[in-house]
């Protein structure tokens, strides 16, 4: 399944990716209402980037996070 789950981190493919090196405010689990605000528009604005045409996932030095995340940088057009 693809979808986004919050502003850096999204399933494509059956894997779940991490934008490398972004981080970005929680929706999960906020600290405070404006970070819950700005985890929301950020998650929209990823959801925006991915929908816009298609992508490549290009690796980093290093292939997943704490988390077993894929770490990977997304680029369009290189």
């Amino acid at each position: 399944m693809n979808c986004v789950v919050d502003g850096d981190t999204f399933w494509y493919a059956g894997e779940k990716i991490r934008v490398a090196d972004i981080n970005t405010p929680e929706v999960s689990q906020p600290a405070y209402p404006r970070e819950a605000e700005l985890g929301r528009a950020a998650t929209q604005r990823m959801h925006e980037l991915l929908n816009a045409g298609a992508f490549t996932l290009e690796p980093v030095d290093r292939d997943r996070d704490r988390y077993g995340r894929l770490l990977r940088t997304v680029t369009r057009g290189g």
